[in-house]
């Protein structure tokens, strides 16, 4: 089922955690933010949307990276009911899509509350300082990618926040499926 992520909160501040990533190391917002920002996308494995723009996701953080902004992409979905998200699996998609940034497993879904995550993919850009200033699209793409000349929403996002430590004020929410919450 497709969702729909709510509206960028401007200026709210990125709560703290530490999580394991496929490659066994650790980290937390330290680690992971550049000198003038950082992305954390919440995407999972069996995505038909993130599968369909994985290929734009990786080549933004890789674009962005020069910039100063970091970037990390974090599973939150419950293994158990889509055994596809699982660790093991996030460690093979990672290989297989050559991420060179921290795939983050958040097992217990306390950060995926923490950020009120709505979807997959679920892009949250953040200025220097940890501030909230993009909370859009990749681009217009949805569960099939889109024409390679499509505007590259994310990436510009993130390079004005690079540059001014502010978001743009209009943004188009990202769309994907929701994220496979855990039972109560």
């Amino acid at each position: 089922m497709a969702a729909t992520p709510p509206v960028c909160d401007f200026g709210w501040k990125a709560p703290d955690f530490r999580l394991v990533a496929t490659d066994t190391h650790f980290y937390s917002l330290d680690d992971l933010k550049g000198e003038n920002g950082l992305v954390l996308a919440f995407i999972c494995n069996h995505c038909p949307y993130v599968k369909a723009v994985i290929d734009r996701i990786v080549r933004d953080a890789g674009d962005l990276a020069p910039l100063g902004v970091g970037f990390a992409a974090i599973c939150s979905n419950d293994p158990e009911s889509h055994p596809d998200d699982s660790y093991e699996n996030m460690q093979a998609f990672a290989k297989q899509n050559r991420f060179f940034f921290p795939y983050l497993h958040d097992e217990d879904q306390s950060v995926a509350r923490a950020y009120d995550a709505a979807c997959t993919p679920d892009f949250f850009g953040f200025n220097k300082d940890l501030e909230l200033q993009y909370r859009g699209r990749l681009d217009a793409s949805r569960n099939k990618a889109g024409p390679e000349d499509l505007r590259r929403d994310l990436f510009e996002a993130m390079k004005q926040v690079a540059e001014t430590g502010q978001g743009p004020r209009e943004q188009v929410p990202s769309m994907g499926c929701s994220i496979k919450w855990k039972a109560a």
